[in-house]
């Protein structure tokens, strides 16, 4: 029997698992994201212990995914402090001489929902994950979108709401998409996590409904997706799924609109919280 091992590599937590698809994970383990030679010397132990055919890495980035280039494999420009240059392959390919492919979260996620999830059947889908930071990739024809960078779309310019004088947390672009839409921006405008919004909830919903549709309009006329899939922990906020598309309907303003984009356009994930899981499962799959 082929088996597929899998890590979704966070921020704050790596998920290494191991299976065939979200359907089919025979074991997973939580290792805390700290420094990279505890972090990844614990992933390596992982799968020293576990038989797979093939590893698929899903990261946070940003990372080099292009396998001509040197630094293949390697975390590039990252906020996060000590990761810049860790070597997320290296610390699989010690373990086990197995084929491994590496791609964005984002894109892993994009890719997983397009094969089992809420995207399945599409020919093209867009993953969008509002958390802590917020990025996107895309599943054309079931292969993901990179080129000499993988998507950012976190990072494209948004129309400012009228009167919101909010600057915006990116430490690049200060009020760019993650600046003014992500779980960050949003604790640092309210005062307190999505979680914990009480009476502001309302306000919140159309403040970050607003931003969000500003970037998806973009996506939308560039990528032309058949269905954006929105996840990531702001992603809960009651009625933001609705709130975002209708607003970005609005804001097309029946140019090019399609009645497909009325309603169930932005969707949650199929996968829930185990979209990026499987994504690295996928990648796994695909690199064998």
């Amino acid at each position: 029997m082929v088996l597929y091992g899998g890590i979704e590599a966070g921020g704050t937590k790596f998920v290494c698992a191991v299976g065939t698809g979200p359907g089919d994970i025979s074991d997973r383990m939580r290792i805390p994201t700290t420094t990279p030679d505890e972090t990844l010397a614990a992933v390596g132990a992982y799968f020293a212990g576990h038989a797979v055919d093939a590893v698929g890495i899903a990261s946070f980035g940003p990372v080099e995914i292009r396998p001509t280039h040197p630094d293949f494999g390697r975390i590039t420009t990252t906020p996060k402090a000590g990761w810049e240059g860790a070597d997320l392959i290296a610390a699989v390919t010690a373990a086990r001489d197995v084929p491994v492919a590496i791609d964005t979260d984002v894109n892993g996620a994009a890719l997983a929902e397009a094969r089992w999830g809420a995207g399945s059947g599409r020919r093209s889908v867009l993953y969008v994950t509002v958390g802590t930071g917020l990025g996107g990739g895309a599943a054309i024809d079931g292969r993901t979108l990179r080129g000499l960078v993988h998507p950012e779309m976190g990072h494209v310019s948004v129309e400012r709401l009228e009167g919101d004088s909010f600057a915006g947390v990116c430490p690049f672009h200060g009020d760019c998409l993650e600046g003014m839409a992500s779980g960050t921006a949003m604790r640092r405008r309210w005062g307190r996590s999505a979680s914990e919004l009480g009476d502001d909830i309302d306000r919140a919903v159309e403040v970050e409904s607003h931003y969000l549709a500003a970037g998806f309009r973009q996506f939308v006329y560039t990528l032309a997706p058949d269905v954006i899939v929105m996840g990531g922990g702001v992603s809960h906020l009651p009625g933001l799924h609705q709130a975002t598309n209708e607003r970005l309907v609005a804001m097309m303003s029946g140019y090019a609109t399609q009645p497909e984009h009325r309603d169930g356009f932005v969707v949650p994930p199929g996968l829930g919280d185990d979209a990026g899981i499987a994504g690295a499962l996928a990648l796994a799959e695909d690199a064998r």
